[in-house]
Formats: C-alpha cells, structure tokens, sequence
C-alpha cells in the first residue's frame, strides 16, 4: 500500500526537497502551506505521517497539531528552527510524535519518519478489551457489551489513553495539558465535564474513573 504524506511547511523550497525525496522513496506527498490549508485536506484525505512545521504565519504549527488530534491519531513530527526545551514540551503535550530541527538532514529524517512508522502502523491495530468494553483502535468504534458507544472525539480520546495507562492516577492539569494543550483558554473544569461525559456514556463496563482526592482521576479495570 502507497504510504501518503502530509508536509505542512511555508517555504517552498523546503516542501520541495522533503516531498521529492521522500516521493523519491515510493510515497505519495501533499503539501499545504498554511494550516488553515493542511486542515482542509486532512479533512478530505487519508494521511500516515504528517510533517509539521511549527512557525507559520497565521495558524501554527501547534493549533493545527492541537485540531488534528481531535480527531486523529495520525503520527506528527514537528519540523522547527525553535528548539527551546518549553516547545518541545508544549509540542509533546499537545499529541507529536517526535521533533526535528532546522536544518536537517532528509535522510535523518527520512530514517525518523520509517522509526516512526514501524512503531505506529508496523503491527495491526487490532481490538483492545477491558472489562466489557471493547475498542477497535482502527475505525475508533467502541462497543459495551455488544451495543456501540458513540463518543465524541475528544472524550474517546481521552477513553483510549486512561485505558491504554490503567491503575495510573493523572491530575487535572497534566489532562488538560494532554488534550487541550497549553495555550488553552478555559480552565481545569473542562476536564471534569469530558470525565462526566464519559462515565455516563460507558455506563457499568468494569472499567472505573475513579476521582483521586486532592490529585486527579485513575482508570480501575476490573476484569
């Protein structure tokens, strides 16, 4: 299967030498400029990596990071001149799968991109069960004892990661970090109402949120 590849990126004349090397390579490469544009055809296509560049007029790197994961796991490597250590925490944060730096070497990053890939899309990603609960990580359905769940894509999200850390126990802040990033405008409250959401749309599945006082939520499976 042709690999597809998304290169957000506003000079040029570097979207051109990462697209011809990489096209090079057997991939099929889109590029956009802008975010607003990257969106547009994330929305329309189906992409395995995205390469993201972080300082764009308009729309940055990170907000349009942010609005890829709310619907999409698809793998992000931020293509930055900024290497200062908040950044590379902010892009972390908000969901990216590794970090470049201006200049680069492509086959540096090309190796990365290949590393990436192995990891994410080299096995199948098959079904996860706890509890009652059943996920095809996929297509992003869940199931509870037979009936589909429907979850809005932040609140499966958000399902799939305190599953996937169970016994864990995660503040307010580090979730709201996690899934909203740091520039975001509301506060900690936000994180309770997407817990709520998701307690009562999983229902009784064996699979507990619990309420950690003073520190923040843990996932119980039992069984």
């Amino acid at each position: 299967m042709e690999r597809q590849l998304l290169v957000v990126e506003d000079d040029p004349l570097m979207a051109e030498a990462v697209s011809d090397y990489f096209e090079e390579k057997g991939w099929s490469v889109r590029t956009a400029g802008n975010g607003a544009d990257a969106l547009e055809l994330f929305g329309r296509e189906r992409f395995h990596l995205v390469l993201l560049d972080v300082m764009m007029p308009g729309m940055n790197g990170f907000t349009v990071c942010r609005k890829l994961r709310e619907t999409s796991d698809v793998p992000v490597i931020f293509l930055t001149a900024r290497v200062m250590e908040e950044d590379k925490l902010n892009g972390y944060s908000l969901g990216a799968d590794d970090y470049v730096a201006k200049p680069f070497s492509l086959p540096v990053l090309y190796a990365k991109a290949e590393a990436l890939l192995g990891r994410v899309w080299g096995k199948a990603p098959g079904r996860l069960k706890a509890g009652s609960l059943e996920i095809d990580v996929g297509s992003r359905e869940v199931w509870n004892r037979g009936e589909q769940v429907p979850l809005p894509p932040k609140v499966y999200e958000m399902l799939l990661f305190f599953l996937e850390n169970p016994g864990r126990v995660y503040t307010r802040e580090q979730l709201l970090i996690r899934f909203w990033g740091y520039d975001f405008d509301g506060n900690e409250r936000v994180v309770d109402s997407h817990i709520r959401k998701l307690r009562k749309a999983v229902g009784d599945c064996g699979c507990v949120i619990c309420t950690v006082h003073k520190s923040g939520y843990r996932m119980e499976v039992k069984g």
